[in-house]
């Protein structure tokens, strides 16, 4: 099959909500190629810790380029135990200057629960605007959903949860099926 008729693989939404002193990062389980949904049980929603320190990642994009960054990402943890925003920056810049790893395709959400990180492979380390990020095929979704809902009496996981069930009901390469993963509160 020829690159121009691959259909291309999509799937997973991500989001991280910060409210009050608690940090959720919640992914979806679907992956799809083309038109068709191939698993809808993926875990995309991880806890490391590297150093004894938790840190909680999702990533959307390609299952294979993800894991190696994350592998890179806990080994740049070991290297600075603690400090989440050195160690993406690292990350970001061998992601950036790398031949081998400027070939990935994938992003990443990452938090400690103090601090809230998108990396990109453009070279980003991104903290996000009103403690909410969100990124994959319905990341803007889940985006706008969880903003109409942050002022709202309610706890980041179930801002999180309804966030991404109005993306699932909008995006087609996103579902209910929710991993969660919670740091402090």
């Amino acid at each position: 099959m020829s690159d121009s008729e691959f259909p291309g693989w999509h799937g997973t939404t991500i989001i991280g909500v910060r409210k009050g002193n608690e940090v959720v990062v919640a992914g979806d389980g679907q992956v799809s190629l083309g038109q068709t949904v191939i698993k809808g049980s993926a875990r995309k929603v991880r806890r490391i810790s590297p150093g004894g320190h938790e840190v909680v990642c999702g990533f959307a994009g390609s299952t294979a380029d993800a894991f190696t960054l994350l592998e890179r990402l806990e080994k740049k943890l070991e290297a600075t135990p603690g400090q989440l925003a050195r160690a993406s920056v690292e990350l970001a810049k061998d992601w950036r200057t790398d031949k081998y790893l400027q070939k990935l395709e994938a992003m990443l959400i990452v938090t400690d629960g103090k601090e809230l990180l998108v990396i990109t492979g453009a070279g980003d380390v991104l903290e996000p605007e009103h403690g909410i990020a969100a990124i994959g095929s319905g990341g803007n979704y889940a985006l706008a959903a969880a903003r109409g809902l942050i002022d709202q009496d309610i706890d980041a996981e179930t801002i999180a949860r309804k966030a991404m069930g109005i993306a699932a009901d909008i995006c087609v390469y996103t579902n209910g099926n929710l991993t969660v993963e919670k740091i402090g509160g």
